[in-house]
């Protein structure tokens, strides 16, 4: 008991100490962004600002807000469709077993190991035939057919976890593939839908590689125009950390809100393997 109370005070120090240390980076870029450019240097990096300046938020919320609104117009059809077709994939692959389902399984998931350099060549080439290259609708689409072997995987975890006799009733009233997945699984699937959602929305915000490749100039999402703000002589580290502070709110957002029903959906089992 002794050593117990001892040991919980020095957990609770080392704790602290790496939550500090992790925290160093997010102090650091908060008061570079509140101070104007002639204090930032190394001598004064970890000093506060000897006035609160919000003018670097201002310049970058300026340059970012229409590229802001491209990454907003991707990652919501771009989340909820990845999610939905997961979803049907993994209610097949777990509750409707046939000939082959699990060797299908195996090669839907082999395109969560395809590295994204292989195929940007082909990949351009077919969005310029279809006519998507450099729109939002084509990095939509990459996102939604890259996303589609983690979201199976997900929610055939979490489906699988559903007992198959509620299925097997509600085919012997007449319900068919549809009308199960509609009124069984689907409400059954909030916490997956949530666990999948945060997981497809945070992955898409900040994807770089795509979106600096697939898109240019008017068509960017944020994270590509967050490191032209850089610029080509000067970097403004103020607007620079204000920008990034602005394009990481949005999953920040996210984890505040509905961190709790992700933690619960992942003990529920949903990326259980």
């Amino acid at each position: 008991m002794t050593i117990r109370v001892v040991t919980r005070p020095i957990l609770y120090i080392i704790l602290i100490a790496f939550s500090l240390f992790f925290l160093m980076p997010v102090y650091l870029m908060f008061i570079t962004s509140l101070k104007p450019l002639d204090q930032i240097t190394l001598a004064q990096m970890w000093e506060l600002p000897k006035a609160i300046d919000f003018t670097s938020y201002h310049l970058a919320f300026t340059k970012l807000a229409p590229n802001f609104m491209n990454s907003l117009y991707l990652v919501f059809p771009a989340t909820i469709l990845s999610a939905f077709l997961g979803a049907l994939n993994g209610y097949v692959l777990s509750k409707w077993k046939f000939k082959g389902a699990d060797w299908l399984f195996t090669a839907v998931l082999f395109g969560m190991f395809i590295p994204y350099q292989s195929i940007l060549i082909p990949l351009i080439q077919f969005l310029r035939e279809i006519g998507l290259y450099n729109t939002i609708p084509g990095l939509v689409l990459v996102h939604v057919v890259y996303g589609i072997p983690i979201t199976t995987l997900m929610f055939r975890n979490f489906y699988a976890s559903v007992p198959t006799e509620m299925i097997e009733s509600a085919q012997i009233d007449g319900a068919g593939f549809f009308t199960i997945f509609r009124y069984i699984m689907l409400p059954l699937s909030i916490t997956g839908f949530v666990v999948v959602g945060i997981w497809q929305f945070t992955n898409i915000w900040n994807e770089f590689l795509f979106a600096v490749t697939i898109t240019t100039s008017d068509q960017q999402p944020v994270m590509v125009a967050l490191q032209n703000l850089s610029g080509s002589q000067i970097v403004q580290w103020n607007v620079q950390m204000a920008g990034a502070i602005l394009a990481a709110l949005p999953t920040l957002l996210v984890y505040i809100f509905l961190g709790k029903f992700f933690v619960k959906g992942l003990l529920a089992g949903s990326v259980k393997g």
